[in-house]
């Protein structure tokens, strides 16, 4: 039973560094829109049904929030993106 807990909590682990590298690696290219980009990859993930990536573009964007002073975070605009989205999917 030990070893199952410790393998569940190295995958949490590599799970967590996967999405921390990418809110950084999105941060560094631009951090300004990185929360949008990041928000843009959910939404792109949910409308191809693909549970595991939009969960980790939410935590990736949700990582950006906390870590990025210069962030932008409208929701007028990560409405629009949303739409836009939904909209590429027609």
């Amino acid at each position: 039973m030990l070893a199952a807990i410790s393998r569940w909590i190295e995958r949490q682990r590599i799970i967590r560094r996967r999405w921390q590298a990418d809110a950084r690696a999105l941060i560094a290219s631009d951090e300004v829109d990185a929360y949008y980009e990041a928000q843009r990859r959910a939404a792109r993930a949910r409308r191809c049904g693909d549970r595991a990536e939009f969960y980790h573009w939410a935590k990736v964007a949700a990582e950006i929030a906390r870590i990025a002073p210069r962030a932008e975070m409208d929701i007028a605009l990560l409405r629009a993106i949303v739409a836009e989205e939904e909209r590429r999917a027609g």
